[in-house]
């Protein structure tokens, strides 16, 4: 087990699962520079450590993400980490990670909160959370990937009116839209989590990482029929990475454990 405890974001890993818990309880963990910072140099931790397969985020006391610390941008102080303004908001938003990255939504989800979740590949919230983009309310725009992912996610008129009115909605109705992957008592968000993580940590972990990214360069524009796609068309960027795939030793673990009734050992190669 590894485990660190730096001021506004806390990182621990055991048995292939890193958990990053955002630490400003008193503040509900709005985003300021601090959080951004830890965050991001997390996700960098998570991502080049071959014993991490998942990624879970929380947050601590009773609300996941209250958003951008306003208090903060009121001062003018940054909330995103200056010396990687490529990460976007919090340090998640715009920052790549091939590693699986599961949201544990322990309550309040706003603005910021939702965004981090829509960045997110998975998400288990708490029956009591409430997502949603108020930034309007308050002369804002959804910027930290709100705009662009909500309507991905969401059919377009739902999105809009989220987005539109500033309204929230519950977790139920969110889990209804397919935002929401699974909707626990509070007290189960990071062990249903958790078990989801491990389930994923149990596969082979090219294969898994290879199938995130193909997943996410093909699931939006033109139809896989379209003969007009160029470098992306989504059957070149399967075939890339089934060969990539094939050809690891991983590929050749899996067929020989089952042959030999036996668990997997993967190598991640």
């Amino acid at each position: 087990m590894s485990e660190t405890a730096e001021g506004s974001v806390r990182y621990e890993a055991c048995d292939g699962v890193a958990v990053v818990t955002l630490n400003r309880p008193e503040a509900l963990n709005a985003i300021d520079g601090a959080v951004a910072t830890g965050l991001g140099e997390a996700l960098e931790r998570a991502s080049a450590d071959r014993a991490v397969r998942a990624v879970v985020l929380t947050g601590a006391g009773r609300a996941f993400c209250a958003g951008a610390d306003l208090k903060a941008v009121a001062r003018g102080e940054p909330i995103i980490d200056d010396t990687h303004p490529e990460w976007g908001l919090a340090g998640l938003v715009r920052h790549w990670t091939d590693k699986p990255l599961i949201a544990a939504v322990n309550g309040t989800a706003l603005g910021g909160g939702t965004e981090l979740a829509l960045a997110c590949d998975l998400v288990v919230a708490a029956d009591s959370a409430v997502f949603g983009l108020p930034e309007v309310k308050r002369g804002l725009i959804a910027g930290g990937g709100g705009v662009i992912r909500l309507a991905r996610q969401l059919p377009l008129k739902r999105a809009l009116e989220m987005i539109l009115t500033g309204d929230g909605v519950d977790a139920a109705t969110a889990c209804e839209w397919g935002l929401v992957n699974r909707v626990v008592p509070a007290a189960e968000v990071l062990d249903t989590a958790l078990a989801l993580a491990h389930r994923i940590a149990a596969n082979a972990p090219l294969a898994v990482q290879l199938s995130k990214r193909a997943v996410y360069r093909t699931h939006q524009g033109r139809s896989e029929w379209d003969p007009e796609w160029g470098a992306e068309e989504p059957w070149a960027v399967n075939q890339e990475a089934g060969l990539t795939v094939l050809a690891s030793a991983d590929a050749r673990e899996g067929p020989r454990a089952f042959a030999e009734k036996r668990e997997p050992v993967w190598r991640g190669e």
